[in-house]
């Protein structure tokens, strides 16, 4: 708490900003009085899944436009103890994807929220839906040329 305001904390890759990801800052916003949004950076996105599509420095860009965080830091870690203690955030938001992996958090007095995404978009979902898409595109491509087709060398 700063001032007697209730400070939410949220983070996240944000590869890709999608309508879950919106939905989660309008619910995390909703929560307090303060909205600072962490945005993990490409080496600390490397350590635990595939490198963004969106580069660091054009996800936080993004996150900084967006209507709702007034607040919009590098992620570095994805332990939030120092940040807790440096931020004084009260609730911390993150995805039901990561279920029980920020209880600790609950020990130094945060309330942490596990904010139910469903079956809707992800990043991941949308990266497979353009592989899909673009192996449809290229199967198609390829069977308009016949599986005999030779080039004539003949120069006469």
């Amino acid at each position: 708490m700063i001032n007697g305001k209730t400070v939410v904390f949220t983070s996240g890759t944000f590869d890709m900003l999608h309508f879950n990801h919106l939905k989660m800052l309008e619910y995390a916003k909703a929560l307090g009085d303060m909205l600072i949004v962490g945005v993990n950076t490409d080496e600390l996105v490397a350590s635990y899944k595939s490198t963004p599509i969106i580069p660091f420095e054009e996800r936080i860009a993004l996150m900084k436009a967006i209507k709702g965080p007034d607040i919009v830091i590098p992620q570095k870690s994805l332990d939030h103890r120092e940040k807790v203690k440096n931020l004084k955030f009260d609730v911390f938001v993150v995805g039901d994807d990561w279920a029980g992996k920020f209880d600790y958090l609950e020990d130094m007095g945060v309330d942490v929220v596990y904010f139910p995404y469903g079956d809707g978009v992800s990043s991941s979902s949308l990266k497979q839906r353009i592989m899909e898409n673009y192996q449809v595109l290229q199967n198609k491509a390829n069977s308009h040329i016949p599986v005999n087709f030779e080039i004539n060398k003949d120069t006469k």
